[in-house]
């Protein structure tokens, strides 16, 4: 099969690799696609850390296709089933997976990509904000999971109000259901604005997608006294540091809500699948670029960069 291998910093190669093999409690899916998820970026770089060669399809992990070989004792999937699926080696067009990893997907969805994994990982991050009907929920940054975020605290009844660098972002955020849109530049004109909307209560509900200090700083500042300032960035580049002393102040709960129990993980991929199926969440306008597998490193580089229009990128198997 042929599957990407990151041979140096920034610099993938596509290679002929041996078919991995499904042992027990396994199956081999034969990927129809791969998302792009910006946690590849850093290792693509090359920091000091990463080892170059990467294994076959490493970095690759929100797969999607057909299960084409089962180990043994796997039992409730066959030959032929149309999943989404967390593996780890998925920038490849074959990759092997743990039964228990693996959902099957719906007819309503055939023909549709479902990168399961950054779907699952919003419908996870959402639970573990407990939104309301009626509460402010302020969403700073707005790529594919401020998006998909947007629409369910929206369709929860809560006023969202969606802070967001690019004009482009936040009218994606009102595609999606935003009731308020705030241009991040000024962080006392978005502290000013929040305060107006608010009747000056803040947020009870804070959920920070970016990943960077400033709108971690901004997240503390937006979030009410007693609320919830939720992490769903994926702050890798780095220590944070953070106003304990305002912390303190408001009697927050601060919620890092990437999960990393298998079976949590997989419990949002469920919730994923039943929602796109019955039309309650269409995220098919965040799937803004397709690549084939040879320009891996044109849809990192686009992952990273955020030209014009761009969401989510997809790399294309079958």
């Amino acid at each position: 099969m042929k599957a990407a291998v990151l041979s140096g910093p920034k610099r993938s190669v596509v290679q002929q690799v041996a078919l991995p093999q499904p042992g027990e409690g396994e199956v081999r899916i034969r990927l129809e696609g791969c998302g792009v998820c910006a946690s590849n970026i850093t290792p693509w770089e090359g920091p000091d850390w990463m080892q170059f060669p990467t294994p076959p399809g490493g970095l690759g992990h929100e797969g999607w296709g057909t299960i084409e070989a089962v180990g043994s004792g796997v039992t409730g999937l066959a030959v032929g089933d149309r999943v989404a699926a967390l593996s780890y080696r998925a920038y490849a067009e074959s990759d092997v997976a743990p039964a228990e990893m693996v959902v099957k997907l719906p007819d309503e969805l055939d023909g549709q990509p479902f990168p399961g994994e950054p779907l699952g990982c919003a419908f996870n991050i959402y639970r573990r904000s407990r939104i309301e009907a009626g509460q402010d929920v302020a969403i700073i940054g707005i790529g594919f999971l401020g998006a998909v975020l947007t629409r369910l605290a929206s369709a929860a009844g809560a006023r969202v109000i969606a802070i967001s660098r690019r004009e482009e972002s936040l009218g994606l955020a009102r595609h999606y259901g935003a009731d308020e849109t705030i241009a991040m530049h000024s962080h006392e004109t978005i502290i000013e604005r929040v305060t107006d909307l608010t009747d000056g209560r803040m947020c009870p509900c804070v959920i920070e997608c970016v990943g960077k200090q400033w709108p971690l700083d901004l997240a503390g500042e937006l979030v009410g006294t007693g609320g919830r300032l939720v992490v769903a960035g994926y702050h890798q580049d780095g220590p944070r540091q953070v106003s304990m002393q305002t912390w303190n102040w408001k009697g927050i709960d601060v919620i890092n809500a990437h999960e990393r129990d298998p079976a949590v993980q997989m419990q949002g991929v469920r919730e994923a699948v039943e929602a796109v199926a019955s039309g309650r969440l269409d995220p098919a306008p965040l799937y803004t670029h397709r690549y084939r597998l040879e320009q891996l490193d044109e849809a990192l580089e686009a992952t990273r960069d955020k030209p014009e229009g761009f969401v989510k990128a997809l790399v294309d198997l079958a």
